[in-house]
């Protein structure tokens, strides 16, 4: 704290101000008393000199040295990984708790993952992006507030109501009692505070109602990068700044995926018979359930139907919301789900058809790891992130595995990585626009996704041994960009990815280099070029088909809340 060294380099002068503290360590703090910390010291010297620990020379030599502080209070606010040591707290807590052990007292050494290069790397990558996302923020909403309602108008009263959910305005609360005209004179009130800003800290004078004011303007972002093969979480950043919004975006929150989602949908058709060659038509997909109206039809983001055939493979690439649309119905929504399941999406999902464009919430924990299943063989790795515990002789109390299980074909796991890839390599494709210096000599796979009206944006990217996830958004669903053509998660979430990933090839300390992705172990059974004349063999029995979509409609009506965002 007061040299930023160890007990071991400390020299004499530094060692003795520490003892002198102990007597009366307000007193004598070098900090805030530096003339009586000094006395002090220097009394501790003498008794050196007095039992022949030092000789006169010395102690006339160190006794006129100054005190020369580096001060610095251990802070969990700051330093690297703040957002991933706030998140392992309460695992960390309970097995202490369950093992007989204090966090904070027994001097246990707790051996994560996360390599500190690669956090170096990743938080800086979200800090230059979200840095300048912000400016256009600020740009786009100029003059106005950013809170509105579906139809684009200004939420009112959105201020008033958010700050009844916070410290402050519960406390006041608790004192004045609910009501009390002084609850609204103290929140209107203002008083010294510092705020966050990308330039640094703000010291200013400023009432809690427009401290949330000022606050709720920001863009926020969560980023998990991991290897597949491994499960090893390598780097965690779960917001853009921890001292002022503790939030973790990685784990904690969860937000609508959008067509982030649509590759787990495309992994349950593939397991089941359909190839990336397969063409569908692209054309309106109805389906029938209760309400008014008694029919939902999901449109593309452009609002048009091509009319078209497009193999699997472009239609996944090119974000096609029809074509999904389709291969939900004849899969049925309850094997989505099943196939979430698999590939470790373990929220809430009701089996509906407005989950294949991604109307559930999703974690950038989760979606990261359903991605790397795709690079690992088909086998699924929860993210693990906790190596071995050990106590402070380095004795091991406990090592941890990473938990897996077989979610899908090794063949089908291949055939997603293939399907992956055409974001970058179809014509149309959304990851078409990651820079040259990194699709050069390299096979990338990914997926964008963006909810309706633009609230959330995500890109998942997959390389040979990392794969890596953002999420940005704003802290309320109803804070967002107005238009697509921002707010889509090409623009939002993609380039914190690309600039991270521009960074880990940058830095020749690690071990990643751009690399064709591995191939499986057995040859495929389908044919990965479309070009190439099909067999009549190798196409799909239509009869088999219809059978499959007989089925489907003879299940119950399928459940959709018409508020469900798409």
């Amino acid at each position: 704290t007061f040299f930023n060294t160890t007990p071991d380099s400390l020299s004499i002068d530094q060692a003795a101000l520490l003892v002198g503290l102990l007597k009366a360590p307000s007193r004598y703090n070098p900090v805030k008393h530096p003339d009586n910390a000094l006395k002090r010291r220097n009394l501790v010297i003498g008794q050196l000199h007095k039992y022949n620990f030092l000789t006169q020379e010395e102690y006339d030599s160190i006794r006129q040295l100054p005190l020369a502080l580096v001060y610095k209070v251990e802070n969990h606010t700051i330093g690297l990984a703040t957002y991933f040591r706030s998140a392992i707290r309460d695992f960390l807590l309970k097995w202490t708790k369950d093992n007989g052990y204090d966090l904070f007292e027994d001097g246990l050494r707790i051996y994560t993952t996360i390599d500190s290069r690669m956090q170096q790397h990743a938080e800086e990558a979200v800090e230059e992006h979200m840095k300048e996302l912000q400016k256009k923020f600020e740009q786009h909403w100029e003059g106005q507030n950013p809170w509105i309602n579906e139809k684009g108008v200004e939420i009112k009263d959105f201020i008033k109501t958010t700050s009844e959910n916070i410290e402050i305005y519960k406390n006041l609360v608790k004192e004045y009692g609910e009501g009390h005209d002084s609850v609204a004179i103290m929140m209107n009130t203002p008083e010294p505070m510092k705020l966050f800003s990308w330039e640094g800290e703000v010291d200013t004078v400023v009432s809690p109602i427009d401290s949330i004011k000022y606050n709720k303007r920001f863009l926020h972002a969560g980023f998990m990068a991991m290897d597949p093969h491994t499960g090893y979480v390598k780097a965690w950043v779960g917001g853009i700044n921890y001292k002022f919004f503790k939030y973790d975006h990685v784990m904690q929150g969860k937000r609508q995926v959008g067509s982030a989602f649509k590759p787990i949908v495309y992994a349950a058709a593939l397991d089941n018979g359909y190839t990336p060659c397969d063409e569908v038509v692209d054309a309106p997909v109805t389906f029938r359930m209760p309400g008014n109206p008694p029919i939902w039809t999901p449109k593309n983001a452009s609002g048009r139907y091509t009319g078209q055939k497009m193999t699997l493979r472009q239609a996944m690439s090119r974000s096609v919301n029809s074509i999904t649309a389709y291969l939900m119905k004849q899969l049925g929504p309850q094997r989505v789900v099943d196939y979430a399941r698999k590939l470790g999406i373990m929220g809430p999902m009701e089996p509906v058809p407005a989950l294949c464009l991604g109307a559930s919430d999703v974690s950038v924990y989760e979606l990261v790891g359903a991605y790397s299943t795709f690079v690992n063989d088909g086998v699924w790795t929860k993210p693990f992130y906790i190596t071995r515990i050990e106590d402070r002789e380095g004795n091991i109390l406990q090592e941890f595995v990473p938990r897996k299980k077989e979610a899908i074909s090794e063949e089908t796991a291949y055939l997603m990585i293939h399907m992956l890839k055409g974001a970058t390599e179809e014509e149309g494709g959304t990851a078409r626009g990651l820079s040259k210096e990194l699709r050069e000599d390299n096979e990338i796979g990914g997926k964008t996704g963006t909810t309706s009206n633009h609230s959330d944006g995500w890109f998942v990217g997959i390389t040979r041994d990392l794969t890596a996830g953002a999420w940005v958004g704003g802290e309320e669903r109803c804070i967002h960009f107005r238009t697509l053509a921002e707010g889509q998660g090409a623009r939002t979430a993609r380039p914190i990815w690309e600039k991270f990933m521009l960074k880990i090839y940058e830095d020749p300390a690690l071990p990643y280099e751009k690399a064709p992705f591995q191939k499986p172990s057995k040859p495929i059974s389908v044919e990965l070029d479309c070009d190439k004349p099909k067999e009549d063999s190798e196409k799909k029995d239509d009869n088999s088909l219809e059978q499959e979509v007989d089925s489907v409609e003879k299940k119950p009506d399928f459940q959709l809340d018409e508020n469900e965002i798409f």
